[in-house]
């Protein structure tokens, strides 16, 4: 298993989750309801999409690594002012963005425990 495999697992699990959570946000909170489950889902992602990036440039092989708690911080930072913009302007509900945005651990959970029974089978 590679960075790549775990990354397009999740994201793909995400995606899914994302998409069936936002029909339900749309019946229940209307425009905001949806775009609040997507927009959680879509930033989760890209944060996620970014990290695994970062491990995958670590890991590769001697290269010029920028200090981790910057990076970190700048993606915290950018995915809370995103979120906020979001609230603020009345576009996302925050309860649907958290939902949108928890379908990632979901995600990196299930997908840890599928290779996880695969392993075991080999």
């Amino acid at each position: 298993m590679t960075v790549s495999d775990l990354t397009a697992g999740v994201l793909r699990g995400t995606a899914l989750a994302v998409l069936a959570a936002s029909v339900v946000g749309a019946w229940l909170g209307g425009v905001p309801g949806a775009l609040g489950v997507l927009s959680g889902g879509v930033l989760g992602g890209l944060s996620f999409r970014l990290l695994a990036s970062r491990v995958a440039a670590a890991t590769s092989g001697p290269a010029v690594r920028a200090p981790w708690v910057v990076l970190a911080g700048l993606r915290f930072a950018v995915v809370s002012g995103v979120a906020v913009a979001l609230f603020a302007s009345g576009w996302a509900h925050p309860v649907a963005w958290l939902v949108g945005y928890s379908a990632l651990p979901l995600a990196v959970v299930l997908q840890g425990l599928r290779l996880a029974r695969e392993e075991s089978r080999a």
